[in-house]
């Protein structure tokens, strides 16, 4: 049976327990901050902590793939559960793989990610368009199929990222309003809210030479440990910002394992938002 549409999941996620994404990073020193080996046993502990802490509380969780996926195959084992366990408590994982090919492997990753019956099956897949914004067209397809979502890198708070998303095209447009553009005609007519987001980071200052509008969620990393604040989100994001997706990691997860220190500080930054989007 294929889901509700993603943006419309995420729209009531985000009104009933507030506009906050919580990563999963479970990089070798916060392993060992929370006293934990950097092996299969403590990433784990680390991942089972967080989304028993917070899985009834926040909105989204966001797994970052590439810390789970170096330990190999037990790794993955670990992400499979997280993935279930988290969206068997009502949050939604957007699943941070960055994935982006062509043809029949950009397929493959859609369905490791987006297919119903996959064990790594999630709400949503981040993913890059720099072979071309057509090159994602297995992964949108499936998507809408599954009713998952997809969120594209447009304007990422990496230094590097301007090199490529602030390039000019011939027809003078940059190349992240290319894809903010055809973004938005993914989501025409959706409602309450498209499936196809696009990453924006939080940290980019005044971004009104862009148009955000794009009828769908704006997934803002950032938030915390990088610098900028919730309060910052309006001046970011202007007229889009009750779509953004605020995401926050190490300024949660830096306050394990105590499970009540993490509910609380992500509490704190879920009001801190509420405050700021008015």
């Amino acid at each position: 049976m294929t889901l509700e549409a993603f943006g419309a999941r995420l729209r009531r996620a985000m009104d009933e327990r507030g506009p906050l994404c919580v990563g999963i990073d479970p990089h070798a020193s916060l392993l060992a901050d929370w006293g934990l080996n950097d092996d299969v046993a403590g990433l784990a502990r680390f991942t089972r902590t967080v989304v028993e802490a917070l899985g009834e509380h926040v909105a989204v969780f966001k797994p970052q793939a590439a810390f789970f996926e170096r330990f190999g195959s037990r790794g993955l084992a670990v992400l499979e559960t997280a993935v279930v366990e988290a969206r068997e408590r009502g949050a939604l994982v957007v699943m941070d793989a960055k994935r982006g090919d062509i043809g029949s492997t950009m397929a493959a990753y859609a369905e490791t990610f987006l297919r119903e019956d996959s064990p790594l099956f999630s709400d949503a897949l981040t993913v890059s368009p720099y072979l071309g914004y057509g090159s994602l067209k297995p992964a949108v397809e499936l998507a809408r199929e599954s009713g998952a979502g997809l969120f594209v890198l447009a304007l990422t708070s990496n230094p590097e990222g301007a090199e490529v998303q602030r390039a000019v095209r011939e027809d003078g447009r940059t190349v992240a309003a290319t894809m903010l553009g055809h973004l938005a005609e993914e989501n025409a007519g959706e409602g309450p809210l498209g499936s196809f987001g696009a990453v924006v980071g939080a940290t980019l200052g005044d971004l009104s030479s862009f148009d955000l509008a794009i009828n769908g969620p704006l997934l803002a990393p950032g938030i915390g440990a990088q610098g900028a604040t919730p309060a910052d989100l309006p001046t970011v994001f202007g007229k889009s910002v009750r779509n953004v997706v605020p995401s926050v990691s190490r300024g949660v997860l830096r306050h394990g394992p105590d499970t009540a220190s993490l509910r609380a500080v992500a509490e704190r930054f879920t009001d801190e938002v509420r405050t700021a989007l008015g």
